[in-house]
């Protein structure tokens, strides 16, 4: 699977031009604050349709704009024989957002993210590592989002009846009303809970493995902490679970106000390890631990795609390795570079800087949000 085209309509800095990509991929070599990232900013957006740098929709038309339309042409199978055409477009004024799928319009957005089948790495994924729970609570949706079949419509149902609870709270609604939220709230908060633990066990090892083959010295671990106390992972086990913290929970929540137990609250946690667990990474990792993490985490993202969805992901590099020593560069070079990924289209602010699949990498150049050849 690679992109093969790219059409930008006032995306951000990047104007109005049409990119051919090479099936290998490409590297865009330019200075920093030329729309480099912008690039990748919009590639990343026919996958979820959303800013991976969390901007807001109205933030990536370009300046003094209305409208931002982006187009891609997804070439999968031998000889790029079968093609997925994805079209994606926003409109400031009426705050309205239109996509479609080889001319078709989905239902709901949901229906049309992962079509790309990319995964990106960029110097702003230690946040997931420094930032509170909610951020790898994030990561771990948006990737069982596009991962995992029915995870979307659950974390969806979840969050809709979790607002009606919690309103219902805050209205200072007799029990009955509230509770009445309890069983749907249950069923959806246990098909999440289940869904990331299975991830966690399924891909913990790997996260080890990465980490150590990176850092070269230390190990990590990653684990699933649920504020739920599940002993045993079947179903309806967990389902009874959830009820059951609902209702010991009741006094709390209506004094508060707020579910106070679901997984809304849950935990990746990421610790250090040396023979024992020395603390959270981000408590305690050096700058360069913190980056390690991160990037073990996109690498078992990728892993991910290829085991749910058959094929080798697009890997977009926004310049990721500026931060890292000349050691784990190396490492972690190696590791991209054995038939884990696809097309490589990457950025960096010099020529020295590309090193990924060696001479087989086409590079462009950029200045002013325009890219050339």
């Amino acid at each position: 699977m690679h992109l093969s085209e790219l059409k930008l309509r006032l995306f951000r800095n990047l104007g109005v031009q049409e990119l051919s990509f090479p099936e290998e991929g490409v590297a865009i070599v330019g200075p920093n604050a030329q729309g480099k990232s912008n690039l990748l900013e919009a590639i990343y957006y026919l996958e979820i349709f959303r800013s991976f740098r969390g901007s807001k929709p109205q933030n990536l038309v370009a300046f003094g704009e209305d409208v931002f339309r982006v187009e891609g042409s997804i070439e999968s199978g031998e000889g790029g024989k079968l093609a997925t055409q994805i079209v994606a477009a926003y409109e400031t004024s009426s705050r309205r957002r239109r996509i479609t799928i080889n001319g078709d319009q989905p239902a709901r957005v949901g229906d049309a993210i992962g079509h790309l089948a990319a995964v990106v790495f960029s110097p702003a994924d230690v946040g997931i590592i420094d930032a509170g729970p909610s951020a790898r609570r994030r990561y771990l949706d948006v990737l069982l989002s596009l991962n995992r079949e029915g995870y979307l419509g659950s974390l969806q149902t979840y969050k809709h009846i979790l607002a009606q609870r919690n309103a219902s709270l805050r209205s200072s609604a007799d029990m009955m009303a509230v509770r009445a939220w309890d069983d749907s709230l249950a069923r959806s908060a246990s098909e999440i809970m289940i869904a990331r633990a299975d991830w966690v066990k399924e891909r913990s090892g790997d996260f080890r493995r990465y980490y150590e083959m990176i850092s070269g010295k230390i190990s990590a671990s990653m684990s699933y902490v649920s504020k739920v106390a599940i002993e045993d992972w079947n179903r309806e086990q967990v389902y009874s679970k959830c009820l059951q913290v609902l209702e010991e929970s009741w006094s709390r929540d209506i004094f508060r106000k707020n579910t106070s137990q679901g997984p809304h609250l849950d935990e990746l946690l990421l610790t250090l390890q040396e023979g024992r667990t020395l603390g959270e990474i981000r408590e305690i990792g050096s700058g360069g631990q913190r980056r390690t993490a991160a990037l073990a985490l996109r690498l078992i993202e990728g892993d991910t795609i290829l085991g749910s969805r058959g094929v080798q992901p697009i890997l977009l590099l926004d310049d990721a390795f500026a931060e890292l020593d000349d050691g784990r560069r190396e490492r972690v070079l190696s590791l991209m570079d054995q038939d884990r990924f696809g097309q490589v289209i990457m950025t960096a602010p010099k020529e020295s800087d590309v090193q990924i699949h060696g001479e087989n990498l086409y590079q462009w150049g950029i200045r002013d949000g325009k890219i050339y050849a």
